[in-house]
């Protein structure tokens, strides 16, 4: 059993290097409150940000409106995205396997929500405190940015 562990687990886990990925804190205003957008994830639906891998021949903040649109349904305000912060989780990826994955994250003011994007239907989104948001997501590092966001995005 031991051996198992080690061959499936353990061992890939100590050999890969960190994976990296791209998300969007989307923000916005609402009678005078400040608000992010969360999303469930597509298969555990757990509420988490926008978030994907990098593309060819697109830069960070250009993955990060892409990945809004796709799975949050966003129009942006017209300035662009921000880096803003980063955090990182372990991504489950095929067999189970635990992989350590970095993840930019980039401030997307959002105009409104669009009804009609590509994910739609197949997620939730839910407009929240950066409070909320905080105890809704599970990574401690997610966690601490979302509960300072609002500072966070006033300063970038």
């Amino acid at each position: 059993m031991f051996k198992s562990l080690w061959v499936n687990f353990i061992a890939p886990m100590l050999r890969r290097p960190a994976r990296f990925q791209v998300a969007a804190l989307c923000w916005r205003v609402n009678a005078g409150a400040f608000e992010v957008l969360l999303i469930t994830s597509l298969t555990t639906h757990r509420w988490i940000v926008p978030k994907g891998w990098p593309k060819n021949g697109r830069d960070s903040a250009a993955v990060a409106l892409e990945e809004a649109w796709e799975e949050a349904g966003i129009s942006p305000v017209g300035a662009g995205p921000t880096r803003i912060g980063q955090y990182h989780y372990v991504k489950r990826m095929r067999g189970n396997v635990p992989v350590r994955t970095e993840v930019d994250v980039y401030a997307i003011e959002v105009r409104t929500l669009l009804e009609t994007y590509p994910e739609a239907g197949r997620r939730e989104r839910r407009w929240v405190s950066p409070d909320e948001a905080a105890r809704l997501v599970d990574e401690p590092e997610l966690k601490a940015l979302l509960r300072d966001s609002a500072s966070v995005v006033a300063h970038a």
